[in-house]
């Protein structure tokens, strides 16, 4: 068995970059929802010790000076950018696993050796050339140790993109360069356990017994121990249904208003059931809640939640729009101020698995349901890079794209028509 690990570099910033070439070279972050942290950077915001994570207000400075440059969040451009990148690998190889919106996994299996390195090499360029995303790929025996490969492929120019760990010696040499902390599988709890006892590399972690690291460290940690010896152990995560979907967002400024709730809750679910029938699955449980501003401790404090158990589950929009507004309703005091709100929907099953009861009442409205559901779905993929164009008259003023705060978002160059490239 071979892995092959195909990893887009700083993946958000490269988006931004591909119809803004002037951002080539220069420190560029990205930010979270509402502008609030940071989600992604170039080597150059590495470069001046921007972590992930940091607040927006903390370097806000840098912006100013003309020393950073920030963009807002643009999911629409990235997802449609990893989608095309994603086409070109599956036309490249029997059959690939998408583990991420920035990488993927492909199983390479019957590719003769000597043509492999070729293989690699055309995929770097093509994706370059193609979609103007540059990748690194790693090729290893297993997951974790493909993973390790494409990290050296980044950050070594010399490989060109590609690196292979396919023989003892480079595994063990890989290995000895890789911080326990960067490991595939090794969370940020475990690593300081492991370096307060001498392990600080990978090789120190496969130098210890097996069972040692079982008994410490449990399964999880005892299968990343196999992989980085080459023994694959990571099961195919390809088709696992997800156990729950939240959509949640905090609000540019407190409200108080139940009306301002019900149309960001609203939309917050409609994202929720959209991302169901997207994937070919229903949910029977959907939960509201609600935050207040922990950071103002002058104001009073209230976190509340509720759970709607339904008796069938649905990717309706109108169903699982309707449990959560019976859920914010059942939670809502007023009084309060409020800068958070989300829906989460769980207790998920293939769509094609939905029990049906015998004394259901409702089946022909969820039936009209279904088929308003399909609609606004085939509506709104015409491709104009909104998932709104047709919603539930309750969303109105609440629209899931329009409770950000995007104070830096670049245009949707490639899924609206109104944002298509200027040339002149």
């Amino acid at each position: 068995m071979r892995y092959a690990l195909v990893d887009c570099n700083n993946f958000f910033v490269s988006c931004e970059r591909v119809f803004q070439p002037a951002l080539e070279n220069k420190a560029v972050v990205v930010l979270s929802n509402n502008d609030g942290c940071v989600v992604a950077r170039s080597n150059e915001s590495k470069a001046m010790g921007i972590k992930m994570g940091t607040p927006f207000f903390q370097i806000r400075h840098l912006v100013d000076a003309g020393r950073l440059v920030a963009c807002s969040s643009n999911y629409a451009l990235y997802g449609d950018l990893s989608a095309r990148v994603m086409s070109i690998l599956s036309e490249a190889v029997p059959k690939i696993e998408i583990y991420s919106i920035d990488e993927a996994f492909l199983q390479i299996d019957g590719i003769p050796e000597e043509r492999l390195p070729q293989l690699c090499r055309d995929l770097v360029r093509r994706i370059r050339q193609w979609v103007g995303i540059p990748v690194s790929i790693g090729v290893a025996p297993t997951k974790t140790l493909a993973k390790i490969a494409s990290h050296f492929a980044k950050r070594y120019k010399g490989y060109k993109g590609v690196c292979f760990i396919d023989n003892e010696q480079r595994r063990l040499k890989a290995l000895s360069l890789t911080p326990i902390g960067d490991v595939w599988g090794v969370g940020r709890r475990i690593a300081p356990r492991l370096e307060s006892v001498s392990v600080h590399t990978a090789l120190d972690f496969v130098a210890r017994p097996q069972e040692w690291v079982r008994g410490n460290f449990g399964l999880s940690c005892a299968r990343t121990w196999a992989e980085l010896c080459g023994i694959p152990a990571v099961d195919e995560e390809t088709g696992d249904a997800r156990k729950s979907i939240c959509t949640s967002r905090s609000f540019a400024d407190m409200t108080d208003s139940l009306q301002d709730l019900q149309q960001r809750v609203a939309a917050f679910a409609s994202e929720c059931s959209r991302k169901l029938r997207e994937e070919g699955t229903a949910a029977s449980e959907i939960t509201t809640f609600l935050y207040t501003n922990r950071f103002r401790e002058d104001l009073d404090q209230y976190f509340p939640s509720a759970t709607i158990r339904l008796p069938m589950a649905t990717s309706s929009v109108r169903e699982v729009v309707g449990a959560a507004l019976r859920g914010l309703r059942a939670v809502y005091r007023p009084g309060f101020q409020y800068k958070k709100a989300g829906v989460i929907v769980s207790r998920i099953i293939p769509a094609d698995s939905v029990q049906a009861s015998l004394f259901d009442v409702d089946y022909s409205q969820r039936t009209k349901n279904d088929r308003l559901s399909d609609v606004i779905d085939k509506v709104n993929s015409l491709g104009y890079g909104r998932t709104d164009l047709v919603h539930l008259a309750v969303q109105d003023g609440g629209h899931y794209s329009e409770v950000l705060r995007r104070e830096h978002c670049s245009r949707l160059y490639t899924t609206s028509l109104d944002d298509i490239i200027d040339v002149h």
